[in-house]
């Protein structure tokens, strides 16, 4: 699920093209159906991407990190097909569209390197819409996993408590099913971070709903 832009792309020399914006926790960034003039690149927080479905119920579809851009649908003057919401107090650098067209004049490789994380959103958006149909365990593992596949890094920087408020589950239910994880040497937790030891189980447990991680530790 990695690109190039977000994996490998220094990002620093362009933030002086960006207007830094600082926002506090559980504040909408912009809404599903509207359209916007920008897209947002995020240097520090966490940002909880969701979308509505026809019954008004909100389904979380990804969980974007420090060094990952949002919005990026609005360069071509589309609706936001998601709701962005911060999670925890961030820091933001907006780039209108039109400052965009300076950098890729500037830069000319940013146009490819924008193509491809366009796509690479857009198959998350596919593949998300079904994450709340799924168990408490598949719903971690595949936000875990997404960030995994982002960084290409086992580790993932998030703590229980940002699972919790991005899933909706209960910090009890988290609890429990890391607490497994642990004692099955599935991931390890360090410093507020998830060290993901056996990528390979947390994917056969999100393709097959009925495995169980223990039967293969």
């Amino acid at each position: 699920m990695a690109t190039i832009f977000e994996t490998e792309y220094n990002w620093e020399p362009y933030l002086k093209y960006g207007t830094r914006q600082f926002v506090k926790r559980k504040t909408v960034i912009y809404n599903q159906g509207s359209i916007g003039d920008g897209f947002y690149y995020l240097h520090k927080g966490l940002v909880r991407i969701v979308t509505s479905t026809v019954k008004g119920r909100k389904r979380i579809l990804n969980i974007v990190v420090p060094g990952q851009i949002l919005g990026i649908q609005s360069l071509d003057q589309y609706a936001h097909f998601t709701t962005a919401v911060t999670v925890k107090d961030c820091v933001l650098y907006y780039f209108p569209r039109d400052q965009f067209k300076d950098l890729i004049m500037i830069y000319p490789d940013l146009r490819n390197l924008f193509a491809q994380t366009i796509i690479h959103k857009m198959r998350i958006l596919l593949e998300g819409i079904k994450l709340n149909t799924l168990s408490s365990e598949q719903q971690i593992a595949i936000l875990l996993l997404n960030i995994y596949d982002d960084f290409k890094n086992y580790k993932v920087p998030l703590s229980q408590q940002d699972l919790a408020n991005c899933t909706g589950l209960t910090r009890i239910t988290v609890y429990k099913i890391l607490k497994q994880w642990r004692e099955d040497k599935i991931i390890q937790i360090q410093n507020r971070r998830f060290i993901i030891e056996r990528p390979e189980l947390l994917k056969r447990l999100v393709k097959e709903p009925s495995h169980s991680l223990s039967k293969n530790v």
